[in-house]
């Protein structure tokens, strides 16, 4: 008996030790009242922020649909926030899905993520995806900001144009560096200026840059940062948007800009995650041109104003493009101030 008495107290214990060591348990997506994925996003920046604003415009844009039940943070920073605020939505909230942006909370979030396997995170990022559940996204755009590049150059009478974008990374640089291949192609005396204002979002800086290169000579720009436009406005400038149609803000002068259309990513994600059959990816394709994740955004008819030639120029390469037919290179190198 005393043997058998040892024998049970030592099994017990060593269950007991296995438990302790054990990961935590995984947490269980909650379906929503109406039995509809839970979706929430989590922004560093405001989702008026256009990269921020087209992830949040697919995922509403489900919502309205009434395939998702959709929920939002923005404006959550880079000070630490994003962390907690992750493991209080992970934890009490129980999301089956979770979007957002990484980058500058790169490492907060994949920490998230790995405390949470049973939870589908979906972060744009310039990193790779990590198993089991952290699939990443980025705004592949360049193609598009090539086609716009091809028109700026037909467009500037000065010969020079402008360009302000945020932080000098590869995901930003690869736009203005495809932005300017275009304009050189179609205006190989073209001068591309380029500045950085070194934020995410600060309209007033990317003004006060795009107005001093006004000053140089610029009359056409590249509004990759939000507030751009505001000082093509001011000078009756040509200009193109990014990330989204930004036509309104400057209805007679905003020609076009590439466009990055986050539906085909979303329905992707929420057809696999509703399907159980998740798995950690690089979900860079579905923002491509090839399956409708960039586009050239409306003309609005603008596009009566571009020369009939640069117009159909632009058309042939935009269908070589869709076609696989055409490349244009993604080139993640910092761009020169004076191209």
């Amino acid at each position: 008996m005393k043997k058998l008495f040892s024998l049970v107290m030592v099994s017990i214990l060593v269950v007991g030790l296995l438990a302790a060591c054990a990961a935590p348990a995984a947490q269980t997506a909650a379906p929503s009242a109406a039995g509809k994925l839970k979706v929430f996003g989590a922004y560093a920046t405001p989702i008026e922020e256009p990269w921020d604003g087209v992830i949040h415009a697919a995922l509403q844009k489900a919502a309205d649909a009434g395939k998702i039940e959709y929920t939002y943070q923005d404006n959550i920073g880079y000070s630490g926030d994003m962390e907690r605020i992750l493991t209080e939505v992970a934890t009490q909230q129980k999301p089956a899905v979770i979007f957002g942006d990484a980058f500058g909370n790169e490492e907060a979030v994949r920490r998230v993520a790995a405390q949470f396997p049973q939870t589908a995170f979906v972060f744009g990022s310039g990193f790779g995806p990590s198993e089991p559940n952290l699939s990443v996204f980025d705004n592949w755009i360049h193609e598009p900001a090539y086609l716009s590049g091809m028109i700026a150059g037909a467009m500037t009478k000065s010969n020079k144009i402008g360009v302000v974008g945020g932080v000098p990374v590869p995901e930003v640089n690869r736009l203005v560096n495809a932005f300017i291949a275009g304009a050189k192609k179609t205006n190989p005396n073209a001068q591309v200026l380029v500045s950085f204002i070194n934020s995410w979002f600060d309209p007033a800086a990317a003004k006060e840059a795009a107005l001093a290169q006004a000053d140089a000579g610029a009359d056409v720009f590249y509004a990759e940062r939000f507030g751009v436009i505001d000082a093509a406005k001011e000078k009756g400038a040509w200009a193109f948007g990014n990330m989204s149609d930004q036509n309104s803000q400057a209805a007679d002068l905003v020609l076009t800009g590439p466009v990055w259309n986050m539906d085909p990513t979303v329905e992707f994600v929420v057809k696999q995650v509703a399907a159980g059959a998740w798995t950690a990816q690089d979900l860079k394709d579905f923002s491509m041109m090839g399956k409708g994740g960039a586009t050239l955004a409306d003309f609005h008819g603008n596009d009566s104003k571009i020369p009939a030639e640069t117009l159909k120029l632009v058309q042939d390469t935009l269908k070589q493009i869709q076609q696989g037919l055409f490349r244009v290179d993604i080139d993640e190198q910092q761009p020169q101030p004076v191209n």
